[in-house]
């Protein structure tokens, strides 16, 4: 089926509320990026719906594209249910990723845009037939057990499907043996109170051909793959495998990360209630350090490679005087360096306090300790051991050099596992709900190898391949950040390196962009 007939009217949602667009233009980018810039936007191309001018739709891959007579075309039970009000997705309705124009200049016909989630009115899975899974990978953090129930009781309740799996253990769980877990919404009614998952998770083990051998045994057609950056790519080895074997199965990834660096939407659930819980950290640093004459209060909180907690939970506070992020480079001594901000800042008002993310000046402290990088499972470069520990003494030591009186006294505070242990806040409860129920409709329209996120504030379905290589940063040319320098009155730090991160047209609404992390 076309989804986008040159006569077809294109349904477009967009909301102003977005931040300003991180990209430039090509024509400001290095030569070497450039010429990686066209080679990725011509790959890129390949994976447009035709016919759809002057909208450039992203496909998404669906179970119909090799199962040509096996896909039903029922009507939504959501419908048959008697909710004549239920809105119903139509197939051309999408979601533009940038939605910043410049007025002055004729509209251009290159606009990107992604698949709008949410129910179909037909849908491809007869209800009684589903049997699906759902698995959770990774790291733990706030909002996991909201999207277990929600995947359950949306099947459940607004579906009908009798059977779903619980996986336990992560991606191992599918071959080790493990005796999967019938899920019921009785079974799962109360855990979004918990933190954690009930399902438990795990790092690494993924087995592609073990794995879809278990989901092809036990007659799986829908699985709900949730995890980060690492889990997704492996979600869409599980997708090919099940097209390259002919199986009628939807794989649907839901995108979880408290670092909230999954690109090209504008947030990853648990990402608030870190945000939220880390303002305790920082308002016990700041009690402690307006205590003392010349106290140094240090928070160190989550954030490899990008510093979305450090940034949104200075902005929420408003008791930092400086935060570090990985995305910009610490100048730390030298005439306007940080050692000369934080010795002003101490003679005009008695204290310090300073949030930094655990991947800042990462290349600074593996020089200091002679240390080597090292790489997690999936390949990523693990950041350097207690940068906050290290800032302390380089403080301590521009102070005691200088022979700065009364000598600093520091307090280090890392919450690092306490922001993502907690349960979900409210904002994330809701935020999860809509991203499972998404899930659960797309499966039920046959989409696959896909995320849901949202975009603009509207839910669409990426196609998983989108996410190989590439990350969400801060852009250090968006307002969010200019807001967090003004807040705290630090020295900016630019330097052509910093400005560099964000190449890639891909803007969020919380000040991110999408940075390729092959290059």
């Amino acid at each position: 089926m076309r989804l986008c007939p040159k006569s077809a009217v294109f349904f477009v949602f967009v909301s102003f509320l977005s931040g300003a667009n991180a990209f430039t233009g090509i024509s400001s980018l290095s030569p070497k990026y450039q010429s990686r810039f066209r080679s990725l936007r011509k790959a890129t191309l390949e994976t447009f719906e035709p016919g759809c001018a002057p909208w450039k739709l992203h496909r998404v891959d669906r179970v119909s594209d090799w199962i040509t007579n096996g896909g039903a075309n029922l009507l939504n039970p959501l419908r048959k249910n008697g909710r004549n009000e239920y809105r119903f997705i139509k197939d051309s309705e999408a979601v533009i990723k940038s939605v910043i124009v410049d007025t002055t200049k004729e509209p251009t016909s290159t606009q990107t845009c992604f698949t709008r989630a949410g129910p179909r009115e037909r849908i491809y899975f007869a209800p009684k037939e589903v049997k699906a899974a759902i698995v959770t990978c990774g790291g733990i953090c706030p909002g996991l057990n909201t999207v277990i129930r929600e995947v359950v009781h949306c099947l459940s309740s607004q579906y009908g499907v009798d059977t779903v799996y619980g996986v336990l253990g992560g991606y191992r769980g599918f071959y080790d043996q493990t005796e999967w877990k019938k899920l019921t919404p009785n079974s799962v009614d109360q855990i979004h109170t918990l933190g954690g998952t009930v399902l438990g998770t795990s790092r690494g083990g993924h087995d592609t051909q073990k794995i879809v051998d278990a989901l092809e045994e036990k007659g799986i057609n829908m699985v709900f793959i949730v995890g980060g950056d690492g889990t997704m790519h492996g979600a869409t080895k599980i997708a090919k495998e099940s097209r390259r074997r002919g199986m009628r199965m939807s794989t649907i990834g839901i995108p979880k990360t408290v670092d909230n660096d999954i690109p090209f939407i504008d947030k990853s659930f648990g990402f608030e209630s870190a945000v939220e819980e880390s303002q305790r950290a920082i308002k016990s640093a700041h009690v402690e350090a307006s205590s003392f004459p010349h106290g140094l209060g240090i928070v160190q909180l989550m954030g490899r490679n990008s510093g979305f907690i450090a940034l949104h939970a200075t902005l929420g506070s408003r008791d930092v005087d400086c935060v570090l992020i990985p995305e910009i480079q610490l100048e730390l001594k030298g005439r306007g360096g940080l050692l000369e901000y934080i010795k002003t800042r101490m003679q005009n008002q008695g204290h310090v306090v300073i949030v930094v993310a655990e991947g800042a000046a990462r290349d600074q402290v593996l020089a200091a300790s002679h240390a080597k990088t090292e790489l997690d499972l999936n390949g990523v470069p693990l950041p350097a051991q207690d940068v906050g520990r290290w800032l302390t003494q380089e403080i301590k030591s521009y102070f005691a050099t200088h022979e700065i009186q009364p000598p600093i006294t520091s307090k280090f505070v890392n919450p690092s596992y306490m922001v993502r242990s907690i349960p979900a806040n409210a904002a994330d409860n809701i935020y999860c709900s809509t991203l499972a129920h998404g899930a659960v409709h797309g499966a039920f329209a046959g989409i696959t190898n896909v995320i849901v996120g949202p975009m603009n504030s509207h839910n669409a379905y990426v196609p998983l391949e989108l996410m190989d290589g590439v990350t969400n940063v801060v852009s250090t040319k968006d307002e969010m950040w200019s807001r967090a320098v003004f807040s705290t009155g630090q020295p900016d730090f630019m330097n052509s390196k910093s400005l560099e991160k964000c190449h890639v047209s891909s803007d969020t609404t919380s000040g991110g962009c999408t940075f390729d992390l092959k290059l």
